[in-house]
């Protein structure tokens, strides 16, 4: 089954939408792209100006996928493009600003969208710190618990600090920056802090990168802080049976008890989006500098 969707103005040519992307759950690659054209205006203020990793499986997650950095010749003329430097040279990133962009990528296969924590205009200067919350096992309620430790101490510090489930296992915590600092010293703050909490918290978290030495406990994650990383996208599909989403919360739900990292899915998401607005709405104009929590976090030595 094929055939065209007009957006923005351009014509998307769309094919083998009865392919069956998540075959145990009966999802075609025409729900997903169904999914990202109806979300899009929830989801493009968190996409815009930045680079982007298309995590692609053109046959469904059956088969294996593959990440592409670098935006192939083929896709139109029209779509927005980063030039980065990497060693060695540079590199030509997709960019998704509109409807047309993001329904193109879903197209191309493109369940997961993974964004750079800067936009384009200054890309070593992030306007986001994320913690990955990276559970051992599959006990969520010790994610919960490690949000909840990490929320108190950003909150002593005067921080803002925003959360959503990654639609696979854990949480992401994000502070909203002015992009003020470079990379470095946003991941030296992020990583002094995880390792703080790892030493006070020794049963619960931990900053071990090896994961043998992890054992049941909660790696506090600040890898993806640094120039070239990237971070899943909010309301981006995982490849998962059932298609979950990374999904923005509320606190009051990322600490419910009914919670699961998987709970949204392209097949519920609307509903929630129907009675809550995004979580996420605001979360730009709560951006700070560390500058402060800084001097606190020094001082508590």
């Amino acid at each position: 089954r094929s055939r065209s969707l007009n957006l923005d103005g351009r014509r998307i040519g769309l094919s083998n939408l009865d392919r069956l992307y998540f075959p145990e759950s009966g999802i075609t690659k025409g729900d997903l792209v169904d999914y990202y054209r109806r979300v899009a205006e929830t989801a493009l203020p968190h996409l815009r100006e930045r680079p982007l990793t298309l995590h692609r499986y053109p046959d469904g997650i059956a088969a294996e996928g593959f990440f592409q950095k670098n935006l192939p010749d083929h896709f139109p003329r029209w779509f927005e493009r980063a030039r980065m430097k990497k060693e060695g040279g540079r590199i030509t990133f997709a960019v998704v600003n509109d409807a047309a962009s993001l329904v193109y990528i879903a197209n191309q296969g493109c369940i997961t969208p993974h964004l750079a924590l800067a936009r384009r205009d200054k890309p070593e200067h992030p306007d986001r710190l994320i913690f990955d919350l990276d559970p051992s096992d599959e006990d969520f309620a010790k994610v919960q618990e490690a949000a909840r430790i990490l929320k108190r101490t950003l909150d002593g510090l005067e921080l803002p600090v925003f959360v959503q489930t990654t639609g696979s296992r854990g949480l992401h915590l994000v502070v909203p920056l002015d992009r003020s600092e470079r990379f470095d010293r946003v991941r030296a703050f992020a990583q002094e802090l995880a390792a703080r909490l790892a030493e006070r918290h020794p049963a619960l978290l931990t900053v071990e990168h090896r994961k043998g030495k992890r054992g049941d406990r909660i790696f506090l994650d600040t890898l993806r802080n640094a120039y070239g990383q990237t971070a899943v996208a909010a309301y981006a599909v995982r490849a998962r049976e059932g298609a979950p989403v990374a999904t923005p919360l509320r606190w009051s739900e990322a600490t419910a008890g009914d919670l699961t990292p998987r709970r949204y899915t392209i097949k519920n998401l609307f509903r929630r989006l129907a009675q809550i607005d995004d979580p996420w709405a605001e979360i730009d104009r709560r951006a700070v500098a560390l500058g402060v929590a800084k001097k606190v976090l020094a001082k508590r030595r």
